[in-house]
């Protein structure tokens, strides 16, 4: 199976973060991130940046389950979900932040009582509702960081583009059948391409199956969730090297990974010096 970039997927380092007051931990908190405090690159200072830090997560599916469940974990202070689906049966082959209890609950209200149960540290604000243009500025603007894991090219291109105006990072992940695809985007500086970029126009109508027409192995979702999670937690934290201009893909079958790197284009519709505005 070839490793190059295919539009029916994600058609579906470091940024730093502005300086908060940090606050002190508490005896519960220092034992919970015990294992990141002696992390030299994350420290006291860097899990109270990760305390005070607001993410918000596009669709509480396969790819948002484990994002949600590793960026709780990790202590992130406030999460964001946007998701208006309900939980159905054949979501948890691979939506494990769901539970066969939840069956027909909506997604937000599942996920935030599975986040709580995680970890108390973390306030979950649920969005039931679909990201449109009318509402997606008011909604991302209140956070620092975006991931999506959204599962159509509409949204993609919508939280792209309210991202790019916002100056707001965002960690973009996809699924194949087999196939995972990963990057980061930081559109808003000069030099870093924007998901417009790497796929000027949505793919044509038939290219793009849906998870629901081709199937998809479930474990690549936490393969690709736990890994927009890395990249999150990188982003805040202002440590490693961003896959921002680098699209990681990988190949479950084959078992290898790949990192392709791509510029910003200069004819881009939205992030060239002659961009005309557009909006989702």
């Amino acid at each position: 199976m070839p490793l190059g970039p295919r539009p029916a997927m994600l058609g579906a380092c470091a940024y730093r973060m502005a300086p908060r007051v940090m606050m002190k931990l508490n005896d519960n908190q220092l034992e919970r991130y015990a294992r990141h405090i002696i992390l030299r690159e994350i420290g006291g200072a860097g899990q109270k940046r990760l305390l005070s830090s607001r993410v918000l997560v596009i669709g509480a599916g396969g790819l948002g389950s484990p994002v949600l469940l590793y960026l709780a974990a990790a202590g992130v202070g406030t999460l964001g979900i946007v998701d208006d689906d309900i939980v159905s049966l054949s979501n948890l082959q691979r939506q494990v932040l769901h539970s066969t209890p939840s069956i027909g609950r909506p997604k937000t209200n599942s996920a935030t009582h599975a986040l709580a149960r995680l970890n108390p540290d973390v306030q979950v604000i649920p969005h039931r509702e679909r990201l449109g243009p009318n509402n997606a500025e008011d909604i991302i603007s209140t956070y620092d960081l975006v991931v999506d894991g959204s599962d159509n090219f509409t949204t993609r291109f919508l939280v792209n583009d309210t991202c790019f105006y916002l100056g707001k990072p965002l960690i973009s992940a996809a699924l194949g059948q087999f196939e995972g695809q990963l990057t980061t985007f930081r559109a808003s500086e000069p030099d870093k391409p924007c998901y417009r970029c790497l796929f000027p126009q949505p793919p044509a109508p038939g290219l793009a199956a849906s998870c629901e027409e081709a199937g998809v192995l479930g474990a690549m979702a936490g393969v690709m969730g736990a890994m927009a999670g890395v990249e999150a937690i990188k982003e805040i934290l202002g440590i490693g090297k961003s896959m921002a201009g680098r699209l990681l893909i990988y190949d479950a079958l084959e078992g290898a990974t790949r990192t392709v790197k791509f510029n910003k284009d200069p004819a881009c519709a939205l992030c060239s010096p002659k961009r005309r505005k557009v909006l989702g």
